[in-house]
């Protein structure tokens, strides 16, 4: 009887920790697209131009320029709100795909394409955007793990 106690303690425990994870990568997940958008309105002109410059997206340069950083904000505030994390999650990762894929076009077929992400992320290399991407899609999928584990 007095094991069964412990290993329902130490249980409580052990999901309270990741708890707590689950809200740590919650809350960076949301900084990381809060402080982009953030970036990126506050330099539109210049975001504006370096979109303008892509041959594929270039003609639609004014929509997207505003859009993407709405979305990500928008994506932020779903994470940060218990009863939307899930699709926020969801968002977040889809988001970090789409991205990456753009930026293995860029590594792949173009040369010399203008990084236009916001703020000290734009002094990566495409190669080094790249990893630090993939390594944010997968924060996002430990956190969407951790969700469902908690909010079925």
């Amino acid at each position: 009887m007095k094991s069964l106690k412990i290993t329902r303690f130490q249980g409580n425990i052990q999901a309270k920790h990741q708890q707590l994870i689950l809200l740590l990568l919650n809350i960076i997940l949301a900084s990381l697209f809060a402080y982009t958008a953030y970036e990126k309105i506050i330099d539109h002109e210049r975001f504006m131009n370096g979109i303008s410059k892509v041959a594929i997206i270039g003609k639609f340069a004014f929509l997207i320029s505003w859009s993407v950083p709405i979305v990500e904000g928008l994506i932020a505030v779903l994470i940060l709100i218990p009863d939307t994390t899930k699709i926020g999650l969801w968002s977040f990762f889809g988001m970090m795909v789409i991205f990456s894929v753009y930026i293995l076009i860029a590594l792949i077929w173009a040369s010399n394409l203008p990084c236009q992400c916001g703020g000290v992320i734009e002094t990566l290399t495409w190669a080094e955007h790249l990893w630090f991407n993939l390594g944010f899609i997968f924060l996002s999928l430990i956190a969407i793990c951790l969700e469902n584990t908690f909010n079925k």
